[in-house]
């Protein structure tokens, strides 16, 4: 299953394209999409993940350490759900429990989360959320 294997991965971001991609892009095609919107480098060992228009094939790509890996999953019946976005948006921050729950197509309006304590990304002091 990969949505129990790609959210094992020690990506430390995942990053979520807010953009229809077509699937027929391979790894530099993706890679350039990487570097012009995420303004990122694909060799951080972030996750980045991308859905064509018809929201049925999920790419998922990965620096390993010594090369990029491109996951794919096709879907045979349904469609990922997207997060909410503004229009504005090129790609969303998300957790490896957000990414479990696009991969297994759990309804996003019906899930809330409880507050927890979680480190700032820029500090060391703890908020709630």
């Amino acid at each position: 299953m990969m949505h129990g294997q790609l959210t094992t991965f020690s990506a430390p971001r995942v990053y979520l394209y807010c953009h229809a991609v077509d699937m027929r892009r391979s790894f530099d095609g993706l890679m350039a999409i990487v570097q012009t919107e995420f303004r990122r480098d694909v060799r951080d060992g972030e996750l980045f993940v991308f859905i064509n228009r018809r929201a049925d094939r999920l790419k998922a790509m990965w620096w390993d350490g010594d090369g990029l890996a491109i996951f794919m999953k096709r879907l045979e019946c349904g469609t990922f759900q997207r997060p909410p976005s503004k229009e504005s948006d090129r790609y969303l921050l998300m957790d490896r429990v957000q990414l479990g729950i696009l991969l297994s197509g759990i309804e996003l309006s019906s899930v809330r989360r409880r507050k927890r304590y979680r480190m700032e990304q820029q500090g060391t002091r703890l908020t709630s959320s």
